[in-house]
């Protein structure tokens, strides 16, 4: 592992430091600047598995949104704050009060004290200082906080992600030839966009003008229902899927049992929330703007099938 230490060769030049980049997004982030040859430094925990970032040569920094202190090494020197870190798949002490919101506030707070020029925070599209979902609340507070620190801010509320809510709740139950549990009809349909593209748009936001102190909607390239996704992996598998329909709250294979069972309790309310609205969006201004492509499902779904 490298040493936290910045040395002065590392001074002298810019630096972007990345929260989040043990997870799915924060991963994709990261390899896109190392692909760059930015200069990236990582916010790890230490029980996190950080060490493939310290072999590709990644500057790692031990440090927990929850310590404003272990923070002020990270953001030393650092042009360009990214974080992706949250609270959801976490259990006790990180939750959305002390990470989501005390947490993220906390790096605000340091990385505004260190001179950072930029902020790029990752939101989502249906925060909401008011909704009912205490991850979605601190989110939006979170942007409000953001945006009154006088920091130079982008805020990403992307839609749902391809590869965790898609991926589980039908990708990988259709491959192994399971059936498929989704609430209610499944036809509300949303904008779900992959990860990869999200990831795209961060490392694009980066001392660009056209990303300075905006809120950036950010969904897939058409809008699609949970029954239609079946549909597209039904076609590239050559085979028909069983599909059970359960009420709201009732447990979803996908996310009741296996690893995501601990964290149920977050995931079972938000995939029932997917029956309770569409979330359509219109893309065609930001790809033009940050000169993007977006990830089709039959592409996502066809990646994944290859590598399983």
């Amino acid at each position: 592992m490298q040493d936290s230490k910045v040395t002065a060769i590392e001074k002298s030049r810019p630096k972007i430091l990345v929260a989040g980049a043990t997870g799915t997004l924060g991963t994709k982030i990261t390899q896109i600047l190392i692909g760059q040859k930015k200069p990236v430094r990582c916010l790890v925990r230490n029980r996190s598995n950080y060490q493939p970032l310290a072999t590709a040569g990644v500057q790692t920094v031990i440090g927990d949104l929850k310590d404003r202190q272990s923070l002020e090494p990270a953001c030393q020197e650092i042009d360009t704050v990214i974080t992706t870190a949250n609270s959801f798949l976490r259990s006790e002490p990180d939750n959305p009060q002390t990470v989501d919101l005390e947490g993220n506030r906390k790096l605000v707070d340091a990385a505004k004290a260190a001179g950072a020029k930029q902020f790029i925070f990752v939101s989502a599209s249906a925060a909401d200082p008011n909704s009912p979902v205490p991850f979605l609340q601190a989110k939006a507070k979170t942007e409000e906080y953001l945006r009154m620190s006088g920091l130079t801010h982008t805020i990403l509320a992307p839609n749902a992600f391809m590869d965790f809510w898609v991926a589980n709740a039908v990708g990988l139950p259709a491959i192994n030839g399971q059936p498929v549990s989704i609430v209610g009809e499944g036809r509300r349909k949303h904008s779900f966009v992959s990860a990869a593209d999200v990831a795209k748009i961060a490392v694009a936001s980066i001392d660009n003008p056209k990303a300075s102190n905006q809120r950036l909607l950010i969904g897939g390239p058409e809008p699609i229902s949970l029954l239609d996704t079946i549909a597209v992996y039904e076609r590239l598998l050559g085979r028909k899927i069983t599909v059970n329909h359960v009420a709201p709250m009732q447990p979803v294979p996908a996310f009741s049992e296996g690893s995501l069972a601990p964290f149920s309790r977050n995931l079972l309310p938000v995939f029932a929330s997917f029956e309770m609205f569409d979330s359509p969006m219109d893309m065609t201004e930001i790809t033009k703007r940050f000169n993007i492509k977006l990830t089709t499902i039959e592409e996502f779904a066809g990646k994944m099938i290859a590598g399983s």
